[in-house]
């Protein structure tokens, strides 16, 4: 291929009214900053999109949108580029980068506020704090309000306010077309109903209006004890058995080498619980977190105490792109045989990081019916992560060996964990198969039909899926 013939072909030339058009940066091969641009959070994706765009408001979103679609180019919508599946980049496409889109309009008065989605959660969260307000995340700071929002959102406010779905009012979505929506319960409601746990499959989400909620502290914090079976099961008893107000995370896993933690567990299973209870009365979150403490003879570190919500957060580390793999399940129960299966998984597994994280459920999430939005799992009690880091392409499959089994050996224990279902942002690329579980029964259907209504060609495929239903018109609905 001649010079001539480069500069002729359709990418180049869509690169090219890219640079005229937009108000952001394109970024492309070869410029100073394209292998920051192109890196995402999770290792193990090495791609080179022919262009990432920085895009600085809704017209430009409208305008990469529509270039991919009249070029047949692929397109990957990046918040803050947290998949598990490395969805947020391409190789040879288009990446829609939407880290630069950062206002935010907090009414203060009407606890609301508007927010685009290049926002991270740390973000957002920092600057509601400020007002004595908040809305509910997950527990990574630096995960992009985008993504996480539109695949439910489970985080330390799930029980007392729900998933952040819940508090979503109304949103600016870029379809297809390249048309700018604003949808809410009575405008598309459709698509308002689908974006709510339907991921990214609808469009490009540029802004969402959330509801805030008063929270001028906390009582919380990292709890670190160790892991036997009866520990884990006591523990997850007492976070069911807590008032709403409690949402917690327990993580069971082999001790870190970290210095908040004493030299002699490093190597040992520990339960590293991050709380918060989210009541208005510090002496009565003192009086709920009270009884964790006692779960062991000592804890190995307490750090529960009253503090602002920002501070629930963890540092990061910049440069921290872990390579892992993982299963996600929802379970009835966690007894004492689910926390046998925990503590034997995570003890013969010689993976350098492993980990079992539990989710306890239930309150304000199980308040919404399970088809008011495209989250279905509203009756789900636990929620359990299993992971394991690896190194390499060989010691990647072992892994993955692992974690299906570690999934299939906690599903055979007792009646009540047979399956049931799947949470769609902690997913990797495993298939339609497990895609379908995060939308059990109708729901898969109607966002199949809604699909088809506003991507019918599938633009929006580089996510965890849905196909258009065929014989869709693209229009709205109303």
């Amino acid at each position: 291929m001649t010079e001539h013939d480069r500069s002729a072909s359709p990418q180049t030339s869509s690169i090219q009214q890219l640079r005229a058009t937009v108000n952001g940066r394109v970024i492309t091969p070869g410029d100073a900053s394209f292998d920051e641009a192109r890196t995402i959070f999770y290792g193990g994706f090495d791609r080179h999109p022919a262009a990432i765009v920085r895009v600085r408001d809704a017209s430009d979103v409208s305008q990469v949108v529509s270039l991919a679609r009249e070029n047949g180019l692929e397109l990957a919508i990046k918040s803050g580029g947290h998949s598990l599946a490395g969805h947020s980049t391409t190789d040879g496409g288009i990446v829609l980068d939407l880290s630069e889109m950062k206002d935010l309009q907090i009414d203060v008065s009407g606890r609301t506020a508007w927010a685009q989605t290049g926002l991270t959660a740390g973000e957002y969260t920092a600057a509601t704090a400020a007002h004595g307000l908040a809305t509910g995340f997950g527990d990574t700071a630096s995960v992009g309000i985008g993504g996480i929002t539109l695949g439910g959102g489970v985080g330390y406010l799930v029980r007392k306010h729900g998933l952040t779905i819940d508090d979503v009012l109304a949103a600016e979505i870029v379809t297809a077309d390249g048309e700018l929506l604003k949808v809410d319960s009575e405008s598309h409601p459709e698509l308002f109903w689908a974006i709510r746990g339907g991921g990214g499959n609808f469009g490009v989400a540029t802004r969402f209006k959330f509801r805030l909620h008063k929270l001028s502290s906390i009582v919380g914090g990292m709890l670190v004890l160790p892991a036997s079976p009866e520990i884990i099961a006591s523990f997850i008893a007492e976070a069911q058995a807590a008032p709403e107000e409690l949402s917690t995370i327990a993580n069971v896993m082999v001790a870190p080498p970290m210095p908040f933690l004493p030299q002699e567990v490093h190597g040992e299973l520990i339960i590293l619980a991050m709380m918060v209870y989210a009541g208005e009365d510090v002496d009565e979150g003192e009086r709920v977190i009270a009884p964790f403490r006692p779960l062991a003879a000592r804890p190995i570190v307490d750090m529960l105490k009253p503090m602002s919500y920002p501070e629930i957060y963890p540092p990061e580390e910049g440069e921290y792109h872990p390579t892992a793999v993982g299963r996600t399940m929802f379970l009835d129960t966690i007894k004492l045989p689910e926390a046998e299966t925990i503590v034997e998984y995570l003890s013969t597994s010689e993976a350098p990081m492993r980990v079992a994280q539990l989710r306890v459920l239930g309150g304000a999430m199980a308040r919404v019916g399970a088809q008011a939005t495209a989250f279905a799992h509203r009756s789900a009690s636990i929620m359990v992560n299993v992971a394991a880091f690896y190194e390499g392409l060989e010691e990647r499959g072992v892994r993955e060996v692992w974690a299906r089994e570690f999934e299939e050996a906690l599903l055979r224990q007792g009646e009540g964990n047979k399956g049931g279902g799947v949470y769609v942002s902690f997913l990797g690329e495993e298939g339609e198969g497990r895609v379908r579980d995060a939308y059990p029964g109708s729901t898969w259907e109607r966002l199949s039909e809604i699909k088809g209504r506003y991507d019918p060609t599938n633009l929006f495929r580089l996510n965890h899926n849905i196909l258009p239903a065929t014989g869709q018109k693209e229009t709205s609905d109303g």
